[in-house]
This record gives C-alpha cells, sequence and structure tokens, in this order.
C-alpha cells in the first residue's frame, strides 16, 4: 500500500453515493490503519460565527463551515495553513495540516496564515480505500494550497479534472445529469 496523504480524490463520474458525488476529498492521513480525508467543496449555509464562536479569533467568522464528511457529522476538523508546520497535529501536505484537539485557537492564531472549519470527515477503514482506488472510483491529483482554501469551492471539482487534462477535462464538463443533455 501506498500512501495518499497529501492528495486529492476526486470523485469519477461512476461514483454515485450521495455523500461523495462529484466531491473533492483532500486526504489528510493514510496508513495501514485507514484513512482520513476532508471534503473540500461543500460548504453548508452556516458561518464560522453561528455554529463555533470559539474559532472566531483563528478563522473568519463569515466564511462557511463545510460539510468535511459523513463520518462524526458533529465534530468540527480545523484545516489550517501553519506558519510552523510542526503546530499541525496531522501534517496533509506542505504546511497544511489539521489543528489538534487539544489546542486552542487562541494558542496558535498568531501561526495560521489561512484555515477552513469542516463538520465531519471522510474516512476509510484498513485497506478500504486502497480498493476504492483499484476500482477506479476516485481520481488521484496532487493537492495544492489554493484546492484546500479555494474561493469558489462549489466549482473545485471541474476546477481539478480541467487541470488534470486530456480526458479528465471533458469529465469536468459533463452535465449532472448526462440524460439531460
Amino acid at each position: 500500500m501506498e500512501s495518499v496523504r497529501g492528495q486529492l480524490l476526486v470523485a469519477g463520474p461512476a461514483l454515485l453515493d450521495p455523500n461523495f458525488w462529484r466531491t473533492v476529498v483532500l486526504i489528510v492521513e493514510h496508513n495501514e490503519e485507514g484513512a482520513l480525508g476532508l471534503v473540500l467543496n461543500r460548504p453548508s449555509e452556516t458561518s464560522v460565527a453561528e455554529a463555533v464562536p470559539q474559532l472566531e479569533t483563528l478563522l473568519d467568522p463569515d466564511e462557511r463551515l463545510f460539510i468535511g464528511g459523513p463520518v462524526q457529522p458533529s465534530a468540527v476538523i480545523v484545516l489550517a495553513e501553519f506558519e510552523d508546520a510542526t503546530d499541525a497535529a496531522l501534517l496533509a501536505f506542505d504546511d497544511v495540516g489539521v489543528l489538534g484537539t487539544g489546542q486552542s485557537p487562541e494558542e496558535v492564531s498568531g501561526g495560521v496564515r489561512s484555515g477552513r472549519a469542516f463538520l465531519g470527515h471522510a474516512g476509510w477503514g484498513p485497506g478500504q480505500l486502497d480498493g476504492e482506488l483499484e476500482h477506479g472510483d476516485w481520481i488521484l491529483e496532487p493537492a495544492r494550497l489554493q484546492d484546500a482554501f479555494s474561493a469558489d469551492p462549489r466549482g473545485l471539482w471541474a476546477e481539478v479534472l480541467t487541470r488534470k487534462g486530456g480526458s479528465y477535462a471533458l469529465v469536468a464538463r459533463m452535465p449532472a445529469d448526462p440524460s439531460v443533455n
């Protein structure tokens, strides 16, 4: 098994599970015990200030809270770009990782360049993600900073596929329901 930590999982067109249809998932951790990721392109209608006022010192209070995945949907995970990568509890790539649960926003706010809060996460048991990758459910693409904190999260799926190029760029332009084409 080769770890795909720091990669984006882009939902393939045949992946119809409503939790992951047309999603882009950043893999934060992937090892023999399983994998943990955050769905980057599902903003909610709720602001950080409304849902988690404790994070207002760390994040823009008007920023939307994101739906990170179906696992532990009431748990909040903060994805951040850190001044010092060693401040991350889990490092996904470069200086982007997640804030530890024991850290208060006041302890790290000076060390965070940008951040985003997620409710829940995506999770896979041992070997599960590897099987889905072998099956072709997901398209892999290296993550970039602008993906993690996209100004247009709803357009991220098409953007990443277009960037990948070739036949993936064609998939990016597929209508949501090909039968109406």
